[in-house]
């Protein structure tokens, strides 16, 4: 097939996210499709990445948008206007305009749309478009509007998320199909659209996190995550300030390491048990090093995402996971076999603290995560399911 691929960002390097699901799945799918890819940029030095996404890609174009989201014209644009900030700071005229001239003059079977958002981009057409929602937008931004501290701006600021909403289910009404990225989003859409045509395809692991390593038991407890998302952000707040100390009383030579991209946008942490690394966006061996070195993930997520590639990258990497119902989600793991939940603050200190210092349970957790991603993770099965929905789309095209 050909496929007319749209991504809010370039899917190289692989670091973070989004990036990291879509680098997988192009290389896979390239193997029978022919991929167009539209990416959007925030600065001239990604252009570098160009090649590495030719080798999989018939042809990329990329288009700029604002290195910086909180500009003047941004601002005017969404209070005046009928569009929530999200879309505008990820809108690009150039890209809306190559976009119809390239409909007209070319034929293509599908078109992939990642994130609701980039679908302001696609002129009126007859080409199936799959829309992927690796998050209910409007849910994350609620979730953070609900928790922001200034009380008075939040009926402001829920003007905002209920913009995202609208837009967000109209996308849906208009896909031919719409991916969600687990069960319980899968559920949440259909809620808000009965007759939607929902397909789950969750998260998968990059080859780079595959390497089969021997397990390796330690006192360190790591976070990863690229913190410009405003779930890492809060998560580490709750582990800084709640559950760390927390497991200090427990186990007092336990230590925390911070990594990601990003990592000026946390408070201050001023701990000789708690270190911060930053990584630069295209630093995978930085990423790889924190999962191999690391004793345990500890991950209290309690905003709503889609994307859980944090998880599912440390199961792989036999690094046992401490997480929330809510951080699990997405992941067919079972509570106790192959990860540990708990929602409170102390269940997850308490739960984190049992993996530090039981080696047996340690070593039940690592090796029963590792072998479900083995099973129904890795992005050559994750592949299989897109390309299904392909089909199912176009009518049974290949």
């Amino acid at each position: 097939m050909k496929v007319l691929m749209l991504t809010p960002y370039l899917p190289y390097p692989p670091s973070s996210g989004g990036q990291i699901r879509s680098y997988n799945l192009i290389k896979q799918l390239s193997k029978k499709h022919d991929i167009t890819l539209y990416s959007l940029i925030k600065h001239d030095e990604e252009r570098r990445y160009i090649g590495e996404l030719e080798k999989y890609c018939t042809e990329v174009k990329i288009f700029k948008r604002p290195t910086k989201p909180w500009t003047l014209s941004n601002i005017f644009k969404t209070g005046i206007g009928p569009y929530p900030f999200l879309m505008i700071r990820n809108f690009s005229p150039a890209e809306k305009s190559d976009l119809n001239n390239v409909l007209k003059s070319e034929k293509f079977d599908i078109i992939h749309a990642e994130t609701f958002y980039v679908s302001l981009h696609i002129p009126q057409t007859n080409t199936p478009i799959v829309l992927v929602d690796q998050t209910i937008e409007y849910e994350v931004y609620q979730h953070f509007v609900e928790n922001f501290k200034w009380k008075l701006l939040r009926p402001l600021l829920m003007i905002d998320v209920l913009k995202i909403k609208l837009w967000e289910t109209r996308y849906w009404e208009k896909a031919a199909r719409v991916i969600a990225l687990s069960e319980r989003d899968a559920n949440s859409m259909k809620k808000l659209v009965p007759s939607l045509n929902v397909a789950v395809v969750p998260n998968g692991v990059g080859e780079d996190l595959m390497e089969n390593v021997p397990l390796h038991f330690c006192k360190k407890i790591i976070f990863v995550g690229n913190y410009a998302w405003l779930q890492n952000v809060e998560a580490v707040n709750i582990l800084v300030r709640e559950i760390f100390p927390r497991i200090k009383k427990r186990v007092s030579d336990a230590k925390l390491i911070i990594v990601g991209q990003n990592t000026d946008k946390i408070p201050t942490i001023n701990s000789s048990d708690i270190e911060v690394v930053d990584l630069k966006i295209e630093d995978i061996e930085g990423i790889q090093k924190a999962y191999h070195e690391g004793g345990i993930m500890v991950a209290p997520l309690y905003g709503p995402s889609g994307a859980r590639l944090k998880i599912v990258g440390a199961m792989a990497a036999k690094l046992p996971v401490v997480t929330t119902s809510i951080g699990i989600l997405g992941i067919d793991a079972t509570d106790g076999e192959h990860v540990l939940l708990a929602d409170t603050f102390d269940e997850i200190a308490q739960k984190a603290a049992r993996l530090l210092t039981d080696n047996k349970l340690y070593k039940k957790i690592a090796t029963n995560a590792r072998s479900l991603v083995e099973d129904k993770y890795t992005y050559q099965v994750i592949a299989q399911k897109l390309d299904a929905v392909y089909k199912e789309a176009t009518g049974g095209k290949s």
